[in-house]
């Protein structure tokens, strides 16, 4: 199986999925300029044209009205906001009329569109830039929520929420878009609402999502090297959320962190290890533990960033913690950072 990075594999799922469907559209600011919002639109506006390509106005509330009356009407759009935070302008129409719509016809109707959203920090972004929000998305009934990890699951997701009849958000960390990894070339779902365990282990489980599933990994390896042995399930939906896997595995390590790029406050590691609490409560050795950023807004001083955003460390810190270790020497450790390859949205 050949290699392609994430964004690459939303390309290819997009494309895929518009050549095989000719109701599904996609269109934003800046989809069809030169960014082509990182590189995941790149040749959709030479192959498909204006009409199903296309740049918006500066007026997310009217422009994802504009996508609600295509989606009731047969068509199939994907609407992207390059920064989530700026979704929230549009969420009179995304929480009042898509979310509910298809129950206030009592399912005659569907409402078939994809909202891309793009997450993650980079070169100090300050309160404005550093928002996630998928808490605010899940917790609405009648949304269905993706966070893809991989490029396998970006490609599979993205092409399972462009087929679903009902609205999909799909939030992009974009510090994910290098990320290289195994995708078949041919179409593929991955059924949204399935977990996935993308590492084994015994002594502790770790439940993330999107890029602190990565710093999960991390964790993990740097643990392994000491035997401490951690199972990492990536959630990769957050609405509806999927607590197989993660059941199970709870009830055999006894041990739970959940690792969240987000507030912890309110947020979707209070409504997982709440749920995990409950369902696991006579296997748990010590109570579930919550990693995510402080109840505060992200700091533009680059050091002040850095104690802001939760990673790998705090991750190992938590996990020495619950099962009484000492301090891991992490010295001569490799952690990630997006200087390596970011180059900033322009």
């Amino acid at each position: 199986m050949r290699k392609i990075n994430f964004c690459e594999a939303l390309n290819e799922g997009i494309d895929q999925e518009m050549e095989r469907d000719p109701s599904v559209f996609i269109y934003g600011l800046g989809v069809p300029d030169h960014k082509h919002i990182f590189g995941s639109t790149n040749g959709l506006l030479e192959k498909y044209g204006p009409n199903r390509v296309f740049d918006t106005p500066l007026s997310e509330d009217s422009m994802l009205g504009f996508g609600l009356g295509a989606a009731i009407n047969d068509l199939r759009p994907i609407h992207v906001h390059i920064r989530v935070d700026f979704l929230l302008l549009a969420m009179n129409q995304l929480v009042n009329m898509i979310s509910g719509y298809s129950y206030l016809v009592g399912g005659k109707i569907k409402v078939p569109i994809v909202i891309r959203a793009v997450v993650g920090r980079g070169w100090g972004q300050g309160f404005q830039h550093s928002k996630s929000l998928h808490s605010y998305f899940a917790h609405i009934p009648g949304l269905k929520v993706i966070m893809p990890t991989t490029p396998y699951d970006a490609k599979g997701l993205m092409i399972a929420a462009i087929r679903e009849d009902n609205p999909v958000v799909c939030i992009e960390h974009r510090w994910l878009y290098w990320a290289v990894g195994e995708v078949p070339e041919e179409p593929f779902e991955v059924p949204i609402g399935i977990s996935h365990t993308i590492h084994l282990g015994n002594d502790i489980t770790i439940l993330a999502a999107s890029w602190m599933a990565v710093e999960a990994m991390k964790a993990a390896e740097i643990m392994e090297k000491r035997g401490v042995s951690v199972e990492v399930i990536d959630l990769r939906t957050i609405a509806p959320i999927d607590y197989t896997l993660a059941v199970k595995s709870v009830n055999r390590t006894g041990h739970c962190i959940v690792a969240d790029n987000d507030w912890t406050f309110c947020g979707l590691s209070a409504e997982v290890a709440a749920s995990i609490s409950e369902k696991c409560f006579d296997k748990l050795k010590s109570p579930v533990s919550r990693i995510g950023w402080k109840h505060t807004p992200c700091p533009t001083v680059r050091c002040l960033e850095n104690e802001f955003y939760s990673n790998a460390i705090d991750i190992i810190r938590e996990i020495e913690r619950k099962l009484d270790l000492s301090p891991t020497d992490i010295s001569g450790e490799e952690f990630y950072t997006h200087e390596k390859k970011f180059k900033g949205p322009f």
